[in-house]
C-alpha cells in the first residue's frame, strides 16, 4: 500500500520593511501568536501604561500646589472685577461731589443724597453680582482642571487601545497567512494521498496479472516507489 500523506502545520509571518513584525506559530499542542514592538512602539506603550498608573489615584485630589494655582487664577479675577466696579463707580461719585460743590457749597441737601443713594445702590448690586461671578469663576476653574485631568487620562488610555488594535490586526494578519498556508499543506497532502493510492491500486492489477512475469516485478517496483512520495 502507499504511504498516507499528512498535512503540516504552517507558520505566518508579518515582515515590515524587512522586519518581523508578527509571528503565528505552534509549539506542541499550544499555538502561539506574537507582536513584536520596536523601541519607539515600546516607548509609547510604557509611557502611556505608567502614565495612566501614575494618574489615575490622584484624578480627584487637588495638591497644594494646584489649589494655591486655582486661587491665584481666582484672586486675579476678583480683582479685575472690583477694579472695573470702582474704574466706573468711582469717576461718578467724584463728578457728583464736584458738581454739587460748585453749584450747592456743601452735600448737606436732598438731591446730594438722592444721587449718592442711587450710585451706592448701583454699586452694591455690581458687587453682589460679581461675588456670584466669583463664586461661578471658582466652579469653572475647578471643573476646567478636572475636565483637563479627564481628558488626559482619556488620551492615554486611546494610546494603549490603539497600541493593543495595532498589535492585533498584525498577529490576525499572521494567523491568517498561517490558515493559509496550513489549507495549502492540506490539500497537497491530499494530493499525494490520492497520488499514492493511484500507485497501490496499479500495483494491485499488476500483481493480479499472476501470468505476466513482468507485471510482478513492476508491481515491487511501483510499491516500493510510492513509500517515499
Amino acid at each position: 500500500m502507499g504511504k498516507t500523506s499528512t498535512a503540516k502545520y504552517a507558520n505566518g509571518v508579518v515582515n515590515i520593511n524587512g522586519a518581523e513584525k508578527a509571528s503565528h506559530y505552534k509549539k506542541g499542542n499550544t499555538v502561539y501568536s506574537n507582536f513584536n514592538m520596536n523601541d519607539t512602539e515600546k516607548k509609547i506603550y510604557d509611557y502611556s501604561q505608567n502614565s495612566f498608573l501614575e494618574n489615575l489615584p490622584n484624578i480627584n485630589v487637588f495638591s497644594a500646589d494646584t489649589q494655591r494655582g486655582l486661587q491665584n487664577q481666582l484672586n486675579a479675577y476678583t480683582q479685575n472685577g472690583l477694579e472695573t466696579i470702582n474704574n466706573y463707580y468711582t469717576p461718578m461719585l467724584s463728578n457728583l461731589k464736584n458738581d454739587i460743590a460748585s453749584r450747592f457749597g456743601n452735600f448737606d441737601n436732598s438731591a446730594f443724597m438722592d444721587n449718592l443713594s442711587s450710585i451706592e445702590s448701583n454699586r452694591a448690586k455690581a458687587m453682589s453680582s460679581l461675588a456670584q461671578d466669583v463664586l461661578a469663576k471658582q466652579n469653572e476653574l475647578y471643573n476646567d482642571e478636572l475636565t483637563r485631568r479627564y481628558n488626559y487620562l482619556n488620551f492615554l488610555n486611546n494610546v494603549q487601545k490603539q497600541s493593543t488594535a495595532d498589535a492585533l490586526s498584525y498577529m490576525q494578519l499572521a494567523g491568517s497567512n498561517s490558515a493559509s498556508g496550513t489549507e495549502y499543506n492540506k490539500y497537497a497532502a491530499a494530493q499525494r494521498s490520492a497520488q499514492n493510492q493511484s500507485y497501490a491500486n496499479t500495483a494491485s492489477s499488476l500483481l493480479a496479472s499472476t501470468g505476466n512475469p513482468y507485471g510482478i516485478a513492476a508491481a515491487a517496483a511501483i510499491q516500493y516507489g510510492s513509500q517515499y512520495l
